[in-house]
């Protein structure tokens, strides 16, 4: 039974930063690519960064790219997304996630999750 589990979110003021983790527990060895989405109130859930365990190939969403940053480790089976410059809008439950498949277009990347989610943690962004 794989378990994921975020810590890290909370309050930070426009501009601020906040690191959140996740941790992977209950899965099989080997590579693995993980991902973070996030939900708004009243929005769908949407893609914001993925990573290969490996760290060597990294996806970010248009609307955070420049500002997050995302890495993996396959050996603890963890991953971080470092935020930085936040804004009002970053606003959201950001979720991990197991598996998915990630993309880019150009410059434009997409995720699309796998079957496997942590409980989520809050990020608010306000003065």
């Amino acid at each position: 039974q794989v378990h994921l589990e975020e810590s890290g979110g909370g309050l930070v003021r426009p501009g601020g930063a906040l690191t959140l983790s996740c941790a992977v527990s209950g899965r099989t060895s080997g590579n693995f690519v993980m991902g973070w989405f996030r939900q708004a109130p009243g929005k769908e859930r949407e893609f914001v960064a993925g990573v290969t365990s490996t760290g060597g190939t990294t996806y970010y969403a248009p609307s955070v790219g420049g500002r997050f940053t995302v890495s993996g480790d396959a050996a603890t089976g963890t991953v971080v997304l470092q935020m930085n410059s936040l804004k009002p809008e970053d606003t959201a439950v950001y979720y991990c996630n197991l598996g998915g498949y990630y993309y880019c277009s150009g410059l434009t990347c997409n995720g699309s999750p796998g079957d496997s989610w942590g409980q989520g943690t809050q990020v608010t962004v306000s003065s």
